[in-house]
């Protein structure tokens, strides 16, 4: 089966579908984060936006149960979260001594990275992990048994404006967060365009078949985005343990050359992020959603009878 609505099939079961496969892989990948924490709380967690993503597609056609749901599952999120970072900010240090390997050559960044090591081991072995993917495990395999209750519009021309609100919704978030990254340049701002970036990347897979152009490149665009958006957001954490008033990363004479590496980098990347941001974000959210609100209507016009439909699942 594959992250992709089928325009021949029902809404109502597709979504239900999608829903049951991204939170069984992501009890698979919490029960090998008892062994491989570091890829197995990454997986897990890429399956949980993954889902979320889904939700925030069609919340309007059944919105208590999404909202519950993408509650639940950012809540099952922000238990992995600690643990996760660790290992991110660690990887923040390697792009960094990559990025500047001039100035890093005398290993002027190994300190810091020692210690995020440290703090992973620590993270990573205490029984507070084993609390929170136990915590997590119970909460997602709950949210399986609740998938069924979900009930949205199939009747064609009602599921596409499910699927174009939902759609529009999350454009219009990432103009807003661009707008404001733009004027302002505050880490919300940016960690807000994020996060829109990577739930329209989803969108773009989910209606790959409804989508009015090829998705191909836009989307490897909109992947390229959230990945450098991810290396900010890492930046903008970093910068935050380092101006900590517990200086958790050290003393100054061991986080001198790290603060100077962060600021060109966080320079160089917001750059970057406006400019890629802009060229994706840059049109009318309902000026580029109103050809797929019309395709999705006739693709989902063309399809099956139910009886057929059902035929097709089988």
């Amino acid at each position: 089966m594959s992250f992709r609505i089928d325009p021949r099939l029902p809404l109502t079961g597709e979504v239900r579908r999608i829903l049951a496969e991204e939170i069984g892989k992501a009890l698979a990948h919490l029960d090998a984060a008892r062994s491989r924490p570091e890829q197995g709380l990454h997986k897990c967690r890429k399956r949980l936006k993954s889902a979320r993503a889904l939700l925030r597609l069609v919340r309007s056609g059944d919105e208590t149960f999404c909202e519950t749901e993408n509650q639940c599952y950012r809540n099952v999120a922000g238990l992995l979260a600690g643990p996760r970072e660790a290992t991110a900010l660690i990887e923040t240090i390697d792009r960094l001594a990559a990025s500047f390997p001039k100035e890093s050559a005398d290993d002027g960044l190994a300190a810091v990275r020692d210690r995020l090591i440290a703090r992973q081991h620590e993270l990573h072995e205490g029984t507070g992990l084993d609390a929170a993917i136990a915590a997590a495990t119970a909460a997602c395999e709950e949210g399986l048994h609740r998938i069924d209750t979900l009930a949205l519009p199939d009747q064609p021309e009602q599921a596409a404006d499910v699927l174009a609100e939902g759609a529009r919704v999350t454009l219009r978030r990432a103009r807003k967060a661009l707008d404001k990254a733009g004027s302002r340049g505050a880490a919300n701002d940016f960690h807000d365009l994020r996060k829109a970036a990577k739930t329209h990347g989803m969108h773009l897979s989910l209606l790959g078949r409804l989508w009015p152009t090829p998705i191909k490149v836009r989307r490897k665009a909109v992947d390229e985005l959230g990945e450098r958006l991810g290396d900010l957001h890492d930046v903008f954490v970093m910068r935050d343990l380092l101006e900590a008033d517990d200086r958790p990363l050290g003393p100054p004479e061991d986080t001198k050359l790290l603060g100077k590496l962060l600021k060109r980098s966080e320079k160089q990347l917001k750059k970057s992020c406006l400019a890629e941001a802009a060229e994706l974000f840059g049109d009318s959210p309902k000026r580029s959603t109103r050809k797929l609100a019309r395709k999705a209507r006739d693709d989902l016009a063309a399809a099956p009878l139910p009886e057929d439909a059902a035929a097709l699942a089988s």
